[in-house]
């Protein structure tokens, strides 16, 4: 029988209490991350346009489903079903028929979904997203869940207010009430040394994965992907190289250890 021990300002906790990991489905992440990612919670990739976020998170939901059973959902707000699909199946995976076997499931909300934002109350409108993901979730026995990005892009700054408002609601809604593990992307203006793009991602994240393009000293290039942040796991922020295989997705491999600036979302190798 487990014992348990109270601790000051909080209630009583069973000592046996741990978290959870499951893998990514990543190649050559589980190991870096120490098993993968914990069970139930929510973490960031971020990045300039082009760097990788939506191949590693496909990757995350595909694998996910074919080599450990945990059928997913993508929800795909600034491409339309059809982009989606036809990009996916040219990197050689057919999500429809993944769909027909019950392995994932595509939502891509409505169209105004921005204006919807803008004119009502954020919290209303992630709430209800929320109870739709449930439903969804449920019917699928859904185990991840990706939404990419995590909100319609805008450049006002009243918009950006009301957004982060909606991140807030809409993260902690989902680990409180649908229980999947989840990634969220998020994109980067190009130039800036920000982490994500309205400012309040990276908090509420339990890790923050960096994606990037760096120049090697032959002059060509490499993808890397920057552990910036893994919240109740010992691992160490590195920036590793990272592959694209077609019908595989994202393979992450050695470690850089050559970058000369500070590294933020986009180290440079000389």
């Amino acid at each position: 029988m487990a014992t348990e021990t109270a601790y000051y300002g909080g209630p009583k906790i069973q000592e046996n209490l741990f978290y959870e990991t499951t893998p990514t489905g990543v190649e050559g992440l589980d190991q870096i991350l120490g098993g993968g990612f914990i069970r139930g919670r929510t973490y960031l990739i971020s990045g300039e346009t082009g760097t990788g976020k939506t191949l590693i998170s496909l990757t995350f939901l595909l694998q996910g489903a074919l080599k450990f059973g945990e059928p997913g959902i993508y929800v795909s707000v600034d491409e339309t079903y059809e982009q989606l699909v036809m990009g996916a199946k040219r990197f050689g995976w057919d999500l429809e028929e993944l769909r027909a076997k019950g392995l994932i499931e595509v939502l891509v909300p409505e169209m105004d979904l921005i204006e919807r934002i803008r004119e009502k109350d954020p919290t209303a409108i992630a709430k209800s997203l929320i109870a739709s993901l449930r439903d969804y979730v449920v019917a699928l026995n859904a185990q991840r869940l990706v939404i990419d990005p995590i909100a319609p892009l805008v450049t006002m700054e009243k918009d950006v207010q009301v957004l982060r408002e909606y991140i807030r609601v809409l993260v902690m809604g989902i680990e409180r009430e649908i229980g999947t593990t989840n990634i969220v992307t998020t994109e980067i203006p190009s130039g800036s040394t920000a982490i994500s793009r309205y400012g309040v991602e990276e908090f509420l994240a339990t890790g923050v994965l960096v994606t990037g393009i760096v120049r090697t000293r032959d002059g060509g290039f490499k993808r890397v992907i920057f552990i910036r942040k893994m919240r109740w796991s010992p691992v160490q922020p590195g920036v590793y190289e990272f592959e694209i295989v077609p019908k595989e997705g994202v393979v992450v491999k050695s470690q850089v250890k050559e970058p000369v600036m500070p590294v933020t979302f986009l180290p440079f190798v000389p």
